[in-house]
């Protein structure tokens, strides 16, 4: 672990010049104080690290020094095929530029190599069960705007009305087969789902991403914002066992829900506890998917309203045919 730590640091101080002893802390994880004793081993070793002191100071190499540790290993060449994802580099319109990336992969692999069988063994579905995939025919323009950092103007529906709007696209994400465009507006951050995009202009305005942000972090962020917001609201409730064991169809913010606040099982098995849910009519359409092994304890006008539902639902199958 004590060597790749070395090599890491100084491939990272090689490919990006300057680097303070936070920032490399931060990457790898480590103390300050340990990447002031690894900067002191690569020194030992013969390795020209210079350091400038100030506050715009850091560590860097020696102006023209450049170590051979660069090039693939089998290994990791195999493992950069996993990003050569067909589906999305199609959608996005990358799809030729994808091929030549992986041609050339494959020609940095080692002699013999056979670097065919790992584009042949993985593949990644990323399309949830029983969903068709979103056409998103903006996506290629959307993606250009992001390749060449530009400004977008475009006009996106919600549920109430359409809008145009001038963003700075920050970002592409792809998550459960739909694809959303995070976005900047002034000093904020949005998220825009593609397909609700209707038409897409890549200026010719720069667009300069703030520094410190981080796509990733930003998305685990915002959709556990949203995920955590969509329940505004909760029921008790009772769970037979078998309704317990089909919890995660409501998801894993009920599940979590139901293991904190689950109370002793009765003598048939059944279990007291609290749910979230979205609103009432939501909650319903939810909770009915467990159908005899779930009952609604409170509020009662969700319990009237999920027995008048189920009362109208009855009506159906008493009718004589």
């Amino acid at each position: 672990m004590h060597a790749t730590r070395l090599v890491a640091l100084l491939l990272r101080l090689q490919s990006r010049g300057r680097l303070t002893a936070s920032n490399m802390a931060d990457e790898l994880d480590v103390s300050v104080r340990t990447i002031y004793r690894d900067i002191d081993q690569l020194s030992a070793a013969g390795i020209p690290v210079v350091a400038d002191r100030g506050c715009k100071g850091g560590f860097k190499l020696l102006d023209g020094f450049r170590t051979q540790l660069g090039a693939l290993t089998e290994a990791e060449a195999e493992s950069l095929f996993l990003t050569a994802l067909p589906g999305p580099a199609a959608d996005l319109g990358m799809a030729d530029l994808m091929e030549a990336a992986r041609l050339k992969l494959s020609a940095a692999l080692p002699g013999g190599a056979n670097s065919e069988r790992f584009g042949t063994r993985f593949h990644l579905d990323v399309k949830g069960w029983f969903r068709a995939g979103e056409q998103a025919g903006l996506l290629p323009t959307i993606a250009q705007a992001v390749r060449r950092s530009r400004f977008l103007k475009i006009r996106y529906a919600t549920d109430r009305h359409a809008t145009t709007r001038k963003v700075g696209p920050a970002g592409l994400v792809l998550k459960g087969g739909v694809w959303y465009l995070v976005a900047q507006m002034g000093e904020s951050f949005r998220t825009y789902r593609v397909a609700r995009i209707s038409t897409a202009e890549v200026l010719e305005v720069p667009y300069v991403r703030p520094p410190r942000f981080d796509l990733p972090a930003h998305w685990a962020r915002v959709s556990r914002d949203f995920e955590v917001a969509s329940y505004r609201s909760s029921a008790v409730v009772r769970l037979s066992p078998r309704g317990l064991s089909l919890l995660e169809l409501l998801g894993p913010y009920v599940v979590e829900a139901v293991t904190r606040s689950a109370g002793k099982p009765d003598r048939q098995g059944w279990v007291r506890c609290t749910v979230p849910i979205e609103n009432e009519d939501f909650g319903i359409r939810e909770l009915m998917r467990l159908g005899e092994d779930l009952e609604v304890v409170s509020p009662p006008a969700l319990r009237a309203q999920m027995a008048k539902t189920l009362r109208r639902t009855l009506r159906y199958y008493l009718r004589v045919r």
